[in-house]
Parts: C-alpha cells; structure tokens; sequence
C-alpha cells in the first residue's frame, strides 16, 4: 500500500511538483476504512497539503487583487482516479484513486460536513499512511468541524445514493451491471445510503463516529442479503428517526468558525513559522487588552 509520493516518484501519476513533500495529512478512505473490504479492493487516499506560502497568500508574490493580466494560479486540489500499480497483489495489480486538498479548501469542506471529508478525519489510524505535527493537530481536534449542519448534508449524499441504486446504470459487461442483473438493484449505492445515514446518526446523537461499528451490517449488504424494498424501507424509517436525533443532538447548531479559523492559522504558522506580516488578525490586540483588563482587576480587588 503506497501514499501519493511513492506513487509520485514512481511515475504513477503526477502531482504539483512541491506538493508530495507538503502533504500533512493522507489516509485511506473507501471500503478499507469502512471494514468491508477484500483484499483486492481498489485503494482511495484522501489528505490534506499545505502549498508554497505565497499560493496561500498571493499577495505575497506581489499580487495585487484585481490587477494584471495573468493572475496566479490558485491552488485547490489535486485529484488522479485509475492510477494502476502492476506491481502489487502479486502482479495482479491495484489500482489507486487520489484526492490531495490544499489546507484551506480541506477546512472549508470540513466546516460545511462534506461527509467524504468527515469521514477522512475519524478513519482508524491503521488506515492514516502520513501524518505530520499538523495532520496530527487537525485529527486532535476533528470534533471542532462537527455542528448539527451535518444532517442535511449527510441526508442530502444517501439520497443522492438511494437514487443512483436504481436509475443510474452501470457499463454494459462490467462486474457491477453483473451485480445489477442478478439483484435487481446497484449493492454498491445501497450500502453506501445505509452507511451514511448510520454515520450521521453516531455523529447528531455522540458528537463522534466509529466508520467501522456497523461494518457486518454494511458486509450484509454488499453481499446482497437485502432486497431494493427493504433499503428503502429501511431509509425511510431511519429518516424519522434522524429527525428526532437532530432534535436532540449534542451537537453545536452551526460551525465554530472562530475557533476553526485559529486553528488553521495555528497549522499553517506551524508549517510556515511567524505569519505576522501575512496575516492580520485585528481580534488579537483586542483579546490582549481584555487580558490585561482582567489581570488588572483581580490585582486591585
């Protein structure tokens, strides 16, 4: 099993130069860190980097917003599906699918409860290939991203799944559409509407998630023990029942986005060292000032 700079300085696919030295955070994703996987499962790594300081802040490299003919390049993501690595599985190979954010866009995804980017910060640590002082920082403190906001969106991905179960059909002699023909129904977009409804559940009701607590359950599935009408059955039940947990969710109602913002300069002053003359943060001297208000006053009282 590699991460992207094996892959990288292999030749097996081609990243920003700067970026396989830069990445923080990179862990397996998918049917591995699910516990349904086989041996031969396909491999998805997701992370997080951090890019070249001034692809962070332009302004750095004498950008000015606004101006200029050629503007410099922006930095979000790096993604590679299908990278095939013939070597493995004794020869038989294995084939990778790569998604590499850039810091600021893995927070922001994060803050809205992307499920996928959810879902690569509570992955079992057997499944984390790189983490640095700040994937490690960002994995301490994963439960800051979490705000009950993550309803609607998980909500809004197992549908989009259930609804693929049925219509979307796959190519004609794949392994998938021989799935398709002796069940009735696609088991891959099944399970994946089961596990994240499961997933949203553990989120609303402990504010922490176990990818792995309902792997039999999902196993079930994916072997096509369950009929199309007992998913949706299934579904819909549930639904009532997340209704009632968003209700009475541990969960904050919307995003710490202070707290997330002062987390991620931490991160990227760990990396970058001092970003005094990049950053402005006009709260700093105003907290300061309260500090010294408060000393003040427990010394005269």
């Amino acid at each position: 099993m590699h991460g992207i700079r094996t892959l990288a300085e292999r030749g097996l696919c081609r990243p920003p130069v700067w970026l396989p030295g830069s990445v923080q955070y990179e862990t397996q994703m998918g049917s591995v860190a699910y516990g349904v996987s086989s041996d031969t499962s396909d491999v998805d790594l997701y992370g997080f980097c951090i890019p070249p300081r001034e692809l962070i802040f332009p302004h750095l490299a004498g950008h000015i917003p606004g101006f200029g003919l050629a503007p410099p390049q922006r930095f979000e993501q790096y993604q590679q599906h299908h990278i095939q690595d013939a070597t493995e599985l004794g020869g038989h190979g294995r084939s990778y699918d790569v998604a590499m954010f850039n810091i600021v866009k893995f927070f922001q995804l994060c803050l809205e409860n992307n499920p996928n980017m959810v879902d690569s910060l509570f992955t079992p640590h057997t499944c984390v290939i790189t983490c640095t002082a700040v994937g490690q920082r960002v994995r301490e403190q994963r439960r800051l991203f979490l705000h009950r906001g993550c309803w609607v969106k998980f909500k809004g991905y197992a549908y989009g799944q259930l609804h693929k179960m049925a219509v979307k059909t796959p190519q004609p002699g794949s392994t998938r559409d021989a799935v398709v023909q002796e069940h009735g129904y696609d088991l891959k977009f099944a399970y994946h509407t089961v596990r994240l409804l499961l997933e949203v559940e553990q989120l609303l009701l402990e504010g922490d998630l176990d990818l792995q607590r309902h792997r039999e359950q999902l196993k079930s599935i994916r072997r096509g023990e369950w009929t199309e009408p007992q998913i949706r059955e299934w579904a819909s039940a549930k639904e009532a029942d997340l209704e009632r947990a968003y209700a009475q969710s541990v969960l904050p109602p919307a995003p710490d986005e202070p707290g997330l913002k002062r987390l991620l300069l931490e991160c990227l002053e760990l990396h970058y060292g001092d970003l005094s003359a990049a950053v402005v943060q006009p709260d700093a001297a105003l907290d300061a000032l309260r500090e010294i208000e408060r000393i003040v006053r427990r010394v005269v009282s």
